[in-house]
């Protein structure tokens, strides 16, 4: 059967499933072989249909086909067998004994023997083997797990396990398109044409011998299933899908919305809204699937009559309607340095700041809501307030009766959210008790009451713009669990009820002409309107559960949404709008927030986030944390943070009721622009071009306040010969400056047990062996460490009333986790342990570890410590192993002999080697998003590899300092974004540009750290780097600049008679998978130990300011400026 033959069948068995027909889906599925339904199969053998089981298996195996289809029957006959002994059903036994399992007596006569022999004991559970066999359930549950594991391994069930991935609806789909088609070929094509048939091709008849005026535009998007098949016109096709199983609602589209018609009328729903003033277009039935359509594709757009012959030479190329794909749009190049992370200014509100929006053209002017319902706009370029607006009511007695009582029980009031309209002529505020203001801005500080609406009865939760129809209008929801849409004159247009929790937030939107708003309310449910007072459209699940905000990127292509749990686990997604599923989900979250995570987008690039007192960046297309920054401290928990139109400013809310201006080079090129104006040109009002056509003319008294705040921006020196992301806003300075700069920075110095949380891991008194290599297990509940014995050892946290999430912590004694068969994971060593390199990779379920030490690599089983396999001999030795990202069975070895072994465990086979290296291997680490793999070696180079085909790229050797020879360990682990690589040698610390291949930072041992390096690791948010050193201390580096920030003492976790052992000190770090700030180290004495702050701090000092290229309060010359010079040598 051909290939094209074989989907066809898929798209039958899918129609079937949709249309509830089970047993032919299952007939089909037999007959065809090419789908094993595994749950089916499931279903029928827990049930105990065992001839039924055998049917379906037949379709697919015979019992002689191999040994596991062998197998496979013999399990499911023998438990039939054992089922009619259990019964005491020996006429049905001794039937299934002759006519079932006499076959496999010619493969096994011993076996069929001791089957018989069941036959003349009275209970077969005295049989030793079968003294555990318990009842029918369990038995066939049993059974079951043994069989798909049989399943699985046999070839013949080979990619004929998982269903392909198709659209709802696919057959209908293709049929709708193909009748499309034909309708836009007809001669004389009617608006409405009547599909009566599939059997023959469709064809419009005239009326009265006569041309049709108008061809109709056909829209292919499927809708949901009519009682009859309605015209083409009004659907976009005869054949729409069904709705899905269990779906909320009936007649919800194949995608995130539904069809704008009722199921059981044709009538357009313009006819519903007729009494709105804002009609709804007959073509908003339709959702479109693509972010735009070109022109040579069906689109949404009445064609006149006389375009009908040019309509038609367009069709005839296009191929196929739903399936074309649309050329995504070019994005510019971009790197880490685009990102705002360089704190331009710091400016004081003086409430605490609860929502922020910047002008849409404007780039520089922010408009600022507070907690005591005052509104402010702010040049932030010049650090002046141009407006204030403590909060007002218009008219009280316009107020609802509701409203007054809510203000007489408390007169507090708060702003919940401040938004520019698109035309940035309006700001629409919503406040936490029943108001909405709408005001009028013309420039500089001309801001004016323009409208009153008593909204919502509660809280007005989230405002927003929207233009359906090319209408002006707002979106507003609150607590009363309604959305409502007001045009500028405060008329209410719609009123959409459906919600059963508080709606926390509205994202309206257009897709072409098809408008649109999601809402989503705090019990996490998410749905979606059109303009038409016909009812929610979608009804899904937020991740969290409870509040939730959406937003569309600047293009509008890609829908993100983000939250917080009552539990306190923030989720960011991105959302499939086209099928209403999860695309992907962004990790790097804290745990355990006590608020509502924020968020923003730019650049159809970024996303950000303000969570743990930090701003989090991702890339839309790349799940980690590429970057994150505390913006020089003082944030909240859970900052609120805003972009600016062009990504190249960031503000965001500071603890202490203001806010921050964080800038790119490009963004604090434009606030130096403004900044270079004088000061009484600043003062000059700014002239700004807005439109005031969609806004009445009675506007109210203006109430203004001029305040002006000057904050330094602080210099980022060139770094390394690199350019950094921010320079200094030259301005004249004042008496704050002074204070500013008298406030000296001062390193953060951990010298006592009490100044930090520590814990030594228990049964570990073997000082003979040091702790070669360490490891965090990647749930985060264990530590793994590797001694040069060769033992590993496991120690685990398990959960409790002190330690609820059952990972690992400082504060809490873990217990050294051993089987109940007592084994110990043991490596092959050889006699002299002294030349043995260890080496260790955990998979990443944490199920299996691979290790070596000097001898053959040894595969354990973390549960069981057994030895699942061993390969790759010496001599060579391993010494470093790494499981490829992608697939756990590729390994990367390096080995002592300098080459780099491509191995694959499931086949036992070297694939490739790789060569270059001089000495021996001494770290590995892949980049997912790169498609690269970099390997360090003893001979202090690196080598970049292309990990699709194995290819050299480049090799670089490490800018050592004069006169040191190339040798020692090089480790080298890359940064979550994927992009920066962390080198370390003893001699040096770097950060790598791995697209570029070249150095960006660099750090050498010096003043208060002068030992040499003997380990580092980076933190799980990569924003801290850990790094050891012989004497016994620990640093803490800022990761963007390689800066120190926190020194710890051998004295805080050693015991005073241990810590003047110049003898001790950590040979490895590692790094905690989900916190940032916890950090675990393998001495030279054999000991583990887990260090974190003390509760009191809960993070390792503060980022380093950048004062004239020197750490502020350090006496010390700045690292940057040592290796500055050691560069240009």
């Amino acid at each position: 059967m051909s290939s094209l033959s074989r989907e066809l069948v898929f798209l039958i068995l899918q129609f079937l499933e949709e249309e509830k027909f089970k047993e032919s889906v299952h007939r089909l599925e037999q007959e065809s072989g090419f789908f094993f339904n595994m749950k089916h199969f499931e279903e029928k053998a827990l049930a105990g249909e065992w001839d039924e089981v055998e049917k379906y298996l037949s379709g697919f195996t015979k019992v002689d086909d191999n040994r596991y289809s062998m197998k496979i029957f013999f399990e499911i006959r023998k438990q039939k067998y054992l089922e009619a002994l259990d019964r005491n059903d020996r006429a049905k036994a001794v039937e299934i004994l002759v006519k079932d399992l006499k076959i496999f007596s010619t493969f096994n006569e011993e076996l069929y023997k001791e089957i018989t022999h069941l036959l003349t004991l009275d209970n077969f559970r005295e049989n030793e083997q079968l003294s555990k066999y318990g009842d029918t359930k369990s038995a066939r549950s049993i059974m079951l797990v043994e069989l798909k594991k049989l399943i699985e391994a046999n070839p013949l069930f080979r990619e004929k396990l998982v269903f392909p991935t198709l659209k709802a609806s696919r057959l209908r789909t293709l049929i709708n398109q193909s009748l499309n088609w034909q309708h836009q070929l007809c001669k004389n094509p009617r608006s409405n044409p009547d599909i009566k048939t599939l059997f023959t091709d469709h064809s419009c008849s005239p009326p009265n011998g006569a041309r049709a005026p108008t061809p109709v535009t056909l829209p292919v998007a499927a809708v949901a299933k009519p009682s009859t098949y309605a015209p083409l016109g009004a659907h976009g096709g005869p054949f729409p899908p069904t709705a899905p199983a269990g779906a909320a609602n009936a007649n919800a589209l194949a995608g995130w919305m539904a069809n704008a018609n009722h199921p059981s009328s044709v009538q357009p729903a313009a006819v519903a809204a007729s009494a709105s003033s804002l009609p709804v277009p007959q073509n908003q039935v339709s959702v479109l699937k693509h972010p735009r359509t070109p022109s040579n594709t069906l689109g949404m757009i009445e064609y006149g009559s006389a375009d009908h012959e040019q309509l038609m030479k367009r069709l005839r190329t296009v191929q196929s309607v739903d399936e074309v794909t649309y050329p995504a749009p070019q994005q510019a190049s971009w790197s880490l340095d685009d990102l705002p992370r360089s704190v331009a200014c710091t400016i004081h509100q003086g409430s605490n700041v609860t929502s922020m929006d910047f002008h849409p053209s404007h780039l520089t002017l922010l408009a600022v809501g507070c907690s005591n319902g005052e509104i402010s706009l702010w040049e932030v370029g010049m650090r002046e307030r141009l407006v204030s607006k403590p909060f007002k009511i218009r008219d009280p007695s316009t107020c609802s009766v509701p409203f007054q009582a809510s203000l007489v029980k408390d007169s507090s009031i708060s702003v919940s959210r401040v938004a520019w309209s698109p035309e940035g002529n309006l700001i629409g505020v919503a406040f936490t008790k029943h108001l909405v203001h709408l005001h009028a801005y013309q420039g500089a500080s001309d801001l004016r009451l323009h409208l009153e609406i008593d909204a919502h009865v509660g809280g007005v939760n989230d405002l927003a713009f929207s233009h359906p129809n090319k209408k002006h209008c707002v979106v507003t929801c609150g607590d009363d669990k309604l959305i409502k849409v007001w045009d500028l004159n405060g008329s209410k247009l719609f009123n959409f009820e459906g919600h059963e929790a508080p709606v926390y937030s509205v994202c309206p939107h257009q897709k072409e002409n098809i408008q649109f708003i999601f809402s989503t309310a705090v019990d996490g449910k998410i749905k979606a309107w059109l303009y038409d007072n016909m009812g929610s459209r979608v009804d899904y699940d937020a991740p969290g559960q409870w509040c939730t905000r959406m937003l569309y990127s600047a293009d509008g292509s890609r829908l993100f949404s983000c939250g917080t749990s009552k539990d306190g686990d923030s989720f960011l997604v991105e959302w499939n709008e086209s099928e209403g599923k999860i695309r992907r989900t962004f990790s790097g979250f804290r745990k355990n927030s006590n608020g509502v995570v924020q968020f923003d987008t730019t650049r159809n690039r970024i996303l950000a986030a303000g969570d743990d007192s930090q701003i989090k960046f991702w890339d839309m297309d790349n799940t980690n944390i590429i970057s994150s920054t505390e913006a020089e401290g003082g944030l909240p928990s859970l900052p609120r943070l805003r972009f600016n139109k062009e990504g190249n400013l960031l503000v965001v809310t500071t603890a202490d009721n203001g806010f921050k201006v964080l800038a790119n080079a490009s963004g604090l090129r434009a606030l130096r622009a403004m900044e270079a104006r004088s000061y009484e040109a600043s003062r000059t009002p700014l002239e700004m071009k807005v439109s005031t056509s969609a806004m009445a003319t009675s506007i109210g008294p203006v109430v203004s306040k001029v305040e002006r705040v000057d904050s330094p921006a602080k210099p980022t020196p060139i770094i390394n010969g690199v350019e950094p992301m921010s320079r200094c806003i030259e301005k004249p300075r004042n008496l704050e400056d002074v204070s500013d700069q008298n406030k000296t920075w001062e390193l953060t110095e951990i010298i006592e047990p009490t100044q930090c949380r520590m814990v030594t891991m228990p049964d570990n008194l073997d000082t003979a062996s040091k702790v070669a290599r360490l490891l965090y297990t990647n749930s985060s509940v264990g530590v793994l460490a590797l001694g040069t014995n060769g033992v590993q050892k496991l120690w685990k946290w398990s959960r409790s009333e002190q330690n609820p999430s059952g990972k690992a912590t400082a504060s809490i004694v873990p217990q050294h986790w051993q089987p109940n068969s007592g084994l110990l994971m043991t490596n092959d060593v050889p006699d002299n342990t002294e030349d043995a390199v260890p080496c260790i990779a955990l998979s990443k379920n944490d199920s299996y570890v691979m290790s070596a030490c000097g001898g053959k690599v040894s595969l354990f089983n973390m549960m069981t410590f057994k030895v699942m396999t061993t390969f790759m001999p010496p001599p060579p030795a391993s010494t470093f192993l790494a499981f490829h990202p992608q697939d756990n069975n590729i390994i990367a070895i390096g080995m002592d002999d300098s080459a780099i072994h491509i191995y694959n465990v499931r086949v036992d086979e070297v694939k490739t080697k790789l060569k270059g290296h001089q000495k021996r291997i001494t770290g590995l680490a892949f980049s997912n998003s790169l498609n690269i793999m970099v390997s360090s070696g003893a001979d202090a180079q690196l080598f970049f590899w292309n990990s699709d085909n194995w290819e050299k790229i480049k090799s670089v050797a490490l800018q050592l300092p004069g006169g040191k020879a190339p040798q020692g360990d090089t480790r080298v682990q890359f940064l979550s974004d994927q992009v920066r690589l962390l080198v370390c040698h003893e001699t040096q610390l770097a950060i790598y540009d791995a697209n570029k291949m070249e150095c960006i930072r660099q750090w050498l041992p010096q003043e208060v750290l002068p030992s040499p390096i003997s380990s580092a690791a980076c933190s799980c948010n990569s924003q801290l780097v850990y790094v050891t050193f012989t004497d016994g201390n620990i640093g803490v580096f800022d990761a963007d600049s390689l800066r120190l920030r926190c020194r710890i003492a051998s004295s805080a976790y050693l015991s005073s008679s241990l810590s003047n052992s110049q003898t001790i000190y950590p040979l490895v770090v590692t790094t905690h998978p989900q916190e940032p700030n916890q950090l675990a180290v393998g001495l030279t004495d054999g000991s583990v130990k887990v260090i974190e702050p003390s509760e009191g701090e809960k993070k390792w000092g503060l980022p380093v300011p950048v004062d004239n290229g020197m750490e502020n309060g350090r006496t010390a010359t700045s690292s940057t400026t040592n290796t500055s010079e050691q560069l240009q040598r």
